[in-house]
């Protein structure tokens, strides 16, 4: 098959640091070059995929040290350059938040696939979508379906590894065993739920997050606290 995977233009794909989506995207377009098809990447120009790449900025936005960037600019350019080639894929997989291509492609919506990685419980959500119901969804849990419990849900299909990404050990350590949170401080990711579960199981928890600006409050005021330096580091 010809297919299209269209990412966000925050990060590269993949990440150079944190980027979830972003590394979800490469390893999904890598996945479908194994198996032998035609896949094209549109992206920021500092990403590294063996798929066909179309940039339509030279650098992912968080990494691009110029002032007064257009986050909404930038992904309509791109938009614009995935429509001009829409003829070109058997399919379209769109990886953007906030459904920012619907009106592009409300035409060829039954050739499109939409991947909201993340909340859906946005209040707006719901009336623009109810204003593009043709266009198929994949949500990445059962519960993130709640947002939009109506919407024309093809699956569910939960965010997975390459299986060669990590080897298990099997052998002990000096190192006291451990849990790990990896991901962003935020009410999204619920760390405070992992500090729970460290607390409870009675193993020693380390957190290594993304703090974003919009999260230092939700940080200082939840997380924070939680954290003795001894148990949970």
């Amino acid at each position: 098959m010809k297919i299209a995977h269209v990412a966000p233009l925050y990060e590269s794909v993949p990440p150079r640091l944190y980027g979830g989506t972003e590394r979800i995207v490469s390893y999904l377009t890598e996945a479908l070059v194994d198996l032998g098809h035609e896949v094209t990447l549109f992206a920021s120009g500092d990403s590294q995929t063996s798929a066909t790449l179309v940039a339509s900025r030279e650098r992912a936005l968080r990494l691009d040290p110029r002032p007064l960037k257009s986050e909404i600019a930038a992904h309509l350019s791109m938009l614009a350059q995935v429509r001009d080639r829409a003829s070109e894929f058997d399919v379209i997989h769109f990886h953007l938040s906030h459904f920012l291509h619907f009106s592009f492609f409300e035409d060829l919506a039954d050739r499109t696939v939409t991947t909201p990685h993340g909340r859906l419980d946005y209040v707006d959500l719901a009336p623009a979508y109810e204003r593009f119901p043709r266009f198929p969804l994949i949500s990445i849990s059962h519960s993130q379906k709640a947002g939009l419990a109506k919407a024309n849900w093809l699956a569910t299909i939960h965010h997975g590894l390459p299986t060669t990404l990590y080897e298990p050990t099997f052998e002990t350590t000096a190192e006291e065993p451990y849990l790990a949170f990896l991901g962003r401080f935020s009410r999204d990711k619920r760390p405070d739920r992992a500090i729970e579960i460290a607390l409870r199981s009675g193993l020693k928890l380390k957190l290594a997050a993304k703090i974003g600006d919009d999260e230092r409050a939700y940080f200082h005021e939840v997380v924070e606290p939680l954290i003795d330096g001894d148990r949970i580091v």
